[in-house]
């Protein structure tokens, strides 16, 4: 069959995170420069071949002091390590297990993610369009992430999970 390639539509799509602070809520955020395609046989998008980057200095938690502060050797290092990349494995679209190797910080690891798609659609332009929504928790530690500081109450000023979400849309290549 076929290939068929997908690029991301970042106008319709967003990255997020949300992390644990002072153990009791949680910090979300987001990146603003990010990038997708996918490589699949005709409208089955298992076993595609899926590659996703995001531009670390992009990142956007609503407060600059905190985004410089994440840009940093304490967290991402973005001038070392501009870029966060995930690399399909395997992607069942019935189950919507999606395997994959996430790289972070220059630390590749192995992770899995549940990839819900959303279906097809075509645009006012005709263009056709592939909608996912991925949802997954990470260790931040496990990819070098470690920056944390003990609260004089007990506990820490970050959790060590991050819970990962993304809307994102594919266009269709002609």
């Amino acid at each position: 069959m076929e290939t068929t390639s997908w690029n991301l539509d970042p106008t319709h799509s967003e990255v997020g995170f949300k992390i644990k602070h002072l153990m009791i809520s949680n910090v979300r955020g987001s990146f603003n420069v990010i990038n997708a395609s996918v490589q699949n046989s005709g409208n089955d998008f298992s076993n595609s071949n899926i590659l996703f980057t995001a531009a670390v200095d992009s990142i956007n938690t609503g407060n600059e002091q905190r985004d410089g502060h994440l840009k940093t050797g304490d967290f991402f290092n973005a001038e070392q390590f501009p870029e966060i990349r995930f690399e399909s494995t395997a992607y069942d679209q019935n189950s919507g297990k999606l395997d994959g190797k996430l790289t972070i910080k220059g630390v590749s690891k192995p992770v899995s993610l549940t990839a819900e798609f959303n279906g097809l659609g075509k645009d006012p332009w005709g263009n056709e369009k592939a909608g996912f929504s991925v949802h997954g928790k990470i260790n931040r530690t496990d990819f070098g992430l470690t920056y944390n500081a003990a609260l004089e109450t007990g506990g820490v000023l970050l959790g060590e999970d991050i819970q990962l979400s993304a809307d994102v849309q594919f266009v269709k290549q002609k």
